[in-house]
């Protein structure tokens, strides 16, 4: 990569001091993750919520100046839109039930109230017993891991499921350990649509109605579950914005994140801490006036967690960019501050200040930066996070360290 030769501004720099001014006392992370979490809500792929708050992130970025985007990425063959659920138990005491769905995966015909019965594994006693599940709630075999029942990525329905649909049972119950994960399954048409609900119900109120059964006693238990599907196809974008460089505008800085996330919660944590910092960094530099050798670029990418689909369709279209980004930096993770980055040696010299105005910032976790003088590897496949796609081309990314005094 050949990139044009500057240093870091001086500390004293009164720009440079004005960001950190203003992330100090006007720091609007908190209102972005509020508003992409807690008004849009999870932004799973296919969702109006996730198309929503793509339009509001364009707006955001277009207030504070920016050139902004929507980068098509592909389409769903039909969406998905989650509503409120509720479940109990009837006999032989009433009490609430903790419990998810995931997405993609069919909700109930309103309130619907049914026995529970311990699905059987084999296959021969399944066919004994297809009378009795009729209007039933299903106790199934074996620990959730948050995906689709029918599964993720192909919708494959097992002999069990096909039996208990021809029977006419309300829906299938799996145990889910906590903490519970809420992930995805897939439809692969309209005329396809799932028609039994999918519910991973807390370990311990599993065991329990278990228990009771397998004595002998009735268990009645009510669900509404108000899971919601859409016509498709339904196009999804990524979203990209950038200031413009004054002096090597063909050169790209990125802070990126995933904008999609799991909606059986709101996607605050993956990845609503990884791209508001991003967006709020942007709007921190134009605020105080800062004009910037290279574009910057703020990156949100789609369908992350369908397979780090967003970044590799922008990198897929961009193949002459490539060689000009000096550097991604990526968050995908966690809340946790932000304590330091790992970087070459070579780099170390430019580093030592750039980080310099930043070691004291918050005492609490002071930033350092560490050398790592061995190569790395170039990833040879995508996974984890979006970095990966950008390791495959050879862009250089930032690994992040952080340090947290909470669990998440």
């Amino acid at each position: 990569m050949g990139f044009s030769q500057t240093f870091p501004e001086s500390q004293d720099d009164p720009v440079l001091k004005r960001i950190i001014e203003l992330g100090m006392t006007d720091n609007q992370v908190m209102k972005w993750l509020d508003i992409a979490c807690n008004r849009f809500g999870g932004r799973y792929t296919g969702t109006d919520a996730y198309n929503n708050a793509a339009q509001w992130a364009v707006y955001e970025f277009k207030k504070w100046g920016m050139q902004v985007e929507l980068d098509e990425v592909g389409e769903v063959p039909v969406g998905f839109n989650r509503g409120p659920w509720f479940g109990k138990m009837i006999e032989p005491t009433e009490k609430a039930l903790y419990f998810g769905t995931p997405s993609y995966t069919a909700g109930t015909k309103g309130v619907q109230r049914g026995i529970a019965i311990i699905a059987p594994e084999d296959s021969l006693q399944i066919l004994s017993m297809k009378e009795r599940f009729k209007d039933a709630w299903v106790l199934i075999p074996g620990d959730s891991r948050g995906f689709a029942r029918d599964g993720r990525r192909v919708m494959q329905k097992s002999f069990l499921v096909r039996t208990l649909e021809e029977a006419g049972a309300l829906g299938t119950i799996q145990r889910a350990r906590v903490p519970m994960q809420m992930m995805d399954g897939y439809v692969p048409s309209w005329e396809e649509l799932p028609i039994l609900p999918d519910i991973k119900l807390q370990d311990i109120q599993y065991d329990e109605i278990k228990g009771i059964v397998n004595g002998g006693n009735t268990v009645e238990l009510e669900f509404e579950i108000r899971n919601w599907f859409k016509l498709g196809p339904v196009k999804y974008h990524n979203i990209i914005a950038w200031i413009p460089g004054t002096i090597y505008p063909d050169e790209y800085i990125i802070m990126s994140g995933h904008f999609d996330s799991f909606d059986g919660a709101t996607g605050a944590v993956d990845d609503g801490s990884g791209f508001t910092p991003g967006m709020e960094a942007a709007r921190l530099i134009l605020k105080a006036g800062s004009r910037p050798k290279r574009t910057i670029m703020v990156h949100l990418f789609a369908a992350e967690e369908n397979g780090i689909i967003g970044s590799q369709s922008w990198l897929r279209k961009n193949p002459e960019k490539i060689p000009k980004i000096a550097v991604l930096m990526n968050r995908d993770g966690s809340p946790s501050a932000i304590t330091g980055v790992t970087i070459p040696e070579s780099w170390a010299f430019d580093f030592e200040k750039i980080v310099e105005p930043l070691k004291n910032i918050n005492p609490k976790f002071p930033f350092e930066f560490s050398v790592n003088r061995y190569p790395g590897t170039r990833a040879t496949r995508p996974s984890g996070t979006d970095a990966s796609a950008f390791s495959m081309v050879g862009v250089p990314t930032l690994r992040m360290n952080t340090e947290t005094d909470y669990q998440y």
